[in-house]
Order: C-alpha cells, then structure tokens, then sequence
C-alpha cells in the first residue's frame, strides 16, 4: 500500500500542531521537539510539520511504500524518466529508520 508523504516547515510548532490536529480531526501519532507527524487514512497521507529549516512552507513530498518492490519500481521509473536519483537505502530522516531514494523535478 503506498501513502503520499508531505513535509512542511512551519514557524510555530505549538500552533501549527492545533491547526492541523483540528483540521484532520485527530491527534498527531509522533510528536518531538521540532516535529510532529500525522498517519491519517483519509486522506491517505503520512503528513509532517518541523521547525528544522528557516524557509517556511513544503520541505518535500514523497511517496512512501510497504515493500522494497515497491520502492525499487518508483526507482526505476524515475530512472526511466531520466530524472535525478539519489539512492541513500537504508537511512535515518525524520525520527524514522527507512530505505530513502530522491529525486528532483525538472
């Protein structure tokens, strides 16, 4: 099963995370000091806020997956698509340990 995952550098934590806990209706399942991070079903999104970066706004989106299959198909289609890939495997990226590949768009 495949989950769009969003990242978004915000300002305030504090506020942003009763912003978005009231948008989607529901508590964030992880929350740091400089993160919070919500698995919502509907709609399907692994939906993260941090406080990491000045420049305020998306950090990045992603695709997230269940099975290396999966993530290994994402990489050769961009691949395919000539674009830029970073394959970083296994890795830790926002208090998660996961195999990561990256791309630009044009």
């Amino acid at each position: 099963m495949k989950r769009l995952h969003v990242n978004v550098n915000v300002q305030d934590l504090d506020r942003s995370i009763q912003f978005y806990t009231t948008l989607f209706a529901a508590p964030p399942s992880v929350v740091k000091d400089d993160y919070a991070k919500w698995m919502l079903d509907d709609p399907r999104v692994n939906f993260a806020i941090s406080t990491r970066s000045q420049t305020i706004g998306v950090d990045h989106l992603g695709i997230q997956t269940d099975t290396a299959e999966d993530l290994h198909a994402f990489q050769s289609r961009l691949k395919d698509a000539e674009a830029p890939l970073l394959e970083q495997g296994e890795t830790t990226c926002c208090y998660a340990r996961s195999d990561k590949a990256w791309t630009f768009d044009p």
